[in-house]
């Protein structure tokens, strides 16, 4: 019964607690005896709430007393170690923050166990969430469950990996450039960034530029994904991006009984691509055209006048530099390598900032024109799948980038404010996961929600877990 829990995922286990066919505890249980059995391999698990067994035995009180119960009861989730969590060390991925202890829950976290989640952990990041793989010199580097010498990405690895590995069947990430998505499609689960500002970031650092950063679910099925979202978005009194209190849908909703029209695109505009991925992406498109979706392959030229990564890079060094200064004034000794090379990057002249920002003002205005004409855009989240540990220039399709390019499918949605939603669809001659990325038009969750989970629907990929 333990495996059989681990590896359902939270909408399973709702149904089983309010049921009462299983416990609370013996759900949280089962997945801290996972966690103790495989984290020593993984190492994505940072701290263990030691509240969790407290709150699930609250919770079974609470179902055998035929309590009202919220769309969670009594599932567990955990969280990336940048998003505050009441009475649970949340620490950052530097040893700068040891110990540190938050009073409060992030408004995120606050939501979900409204909704009756049980907070079981918080999982590994890179320091200050800055990079594309889990590292830090507070709790070492997480691995890859599907391939222990990879890494299972960043700056949310640790969250990736821990739902990867059963350990979690939920979680939260953040995404500045890349961090919720491309750690899904390295390990074989699903995430959504929604359109900016649905989710207040109230309670998670770093928060500079707030205009990019995301908070996001993390789970193994989309519809886990649909699930905790309709728990976290609307304001919260503190986060000004957060201000609509109205919960309204740009997407199907409105017109539901109209034929979805998708395009489909591996470039050019977003960098280099393994053909492998470009042939799982095509794949995808091919297999929603014979769900019934109108489908053609499309290109938006706004991408290709502007290289979105680089309106990125000359936009965020700017407005990041000052948080961390503030951060590791007088612990220059405990700073760790990207802290130093993000602080070490020359500052972006007024002139090339002005442009830049004129640039992401041209993106935003090309994905508009696109999505007059479409509901959905199908795209790879990663160039490549997961790579082994450490690696900082890659060969892709004959053209060799640094380490950055693999966020050039990614970051367009975060300088747009669009959403999007990462979700396996195939599997690289080496046996790695391979994730596509859907994107919609602002506000239009419940589009690429539903075009998920047609392609989950006829997934060849669905159901595989890692050997560990």
């Amino acid at each position: 019964m333990s495996s059989e829990l681990v590896f359902s995922d939270a909408t399973k286990l709702a149904e089983l607690i309010r049921t009462k066919q299983v416990s609370p505890v013996e759900v949280v249980q089962a997945h801290l005896d996972r966690i103790a059995a495989v984290d020593p391999k993984v190492n994505a698990i940072v701290t263990v709430a030691e509240s969790a067994l407290q709150a699930a035995r609250a919770a079974e009180a609470a179902v055998l007393a035929g309590d009202d119960l919220g769309a969670l009861h009594g599932v567990p989730f955990t969280t990336k170690d940048s998003i505050d969590t009441a009475d649970v060390a949340t620490q950052r991925g530097s040893p700068i923050f040891r110990g540190r202890v938050p009073d409060a829950d992030a408004t995120s976290v606050a939501r979900l166990k409204k909704g009756g989640g049980i907070l079981l952990a918080k999982t590994n990041l890179p320091e200050f969430s800055y990079w594309i793989e889990s590292d830090n010199l507070l709790s070492g580097r997480s691995n890859n469950p599907w391939d222990l010498s990879r890494t299972p990405g960043g700056s949310s690895g640790g969250e990736s990996a821990a739902i990867a590995a059963a350990m979690s069947p939920l979680g939260l990430g953040t995404d500045l450039a890349i961090s919720v998505r491309g750690p899904a499609a390295q390990t074989d689960i699903t995430s959504m960034k929604a359109t900016h500002g649905r989710v207040p970031m109230t309670g998670i650092w770093p928060r500079a530029p707030r205009r990019f950063w995301h908070v996001g679910p993390m789970a193994r099925s989309v519809r886990d994904v649909a699930l905790a979202f309709s728990l976290l978005p609307g304001p919260d009194g503190q986060d000004a991006f957060a201000t609509s209190s109205v919960q309204f849908d740009n997407g199907i909703s409105q017109q539901p009984f109209r034929q979805l029209r998708v395009g489909w695109m591996v470039g050019p505009g977003f960098g280099p691509v393994d053909p492998e991925v470009a042939a799982t992406v095509r794949a995808a498109a091919e297999a929603l055209r014979n769900t019934g979706v109108f489908v053609e392959e499309v290109g938006i030229p706004a991408l290709e006048r502007d290289f979105a990564l680089d309106v990125f890079n000359r936009l965020h060094v700017m407005e990041m530099q000052p948080a961390f200064r503030d951060a590791v004034a007088g612990h220059e000794d405990q700073m760790y390598k990207m802290s130093k090379t993000m602080l070490s990057l020359p500052e972006t002249s007024l002139k090339d900032f002005i442009e830049a920002e004129q640039a992401a003002e041209r993106l935003r205005d090309g994905y508009a024109d696109y999505f007059s004409r479409y509901d959905a855009l199908i795209t790879h989240v990663l160039p490549i799948p997961a790579h082994k540990h450490g690696v900082e220039e890659f060969t892709i399709d004959g053209q060799t980038v640094d380490a950055t390019y693999l966020q050039g499918a990614t970051v367009p949605l975060n300088v747009t404010g669009l959403p999007g939603l990462a979700m396996r669809f195939g599997t690289s001659s080496e046996g790695l996961p391979i994730n596509v990325q859907i994107v919609g038009k602002w506000q239009a969750e419940s589009t690429i929600l539903h075009v998920a989970s047609l392609l989950e629907s006829v997934s060849p990929v669905r159901g595989l877990v890692p050997d560990l």
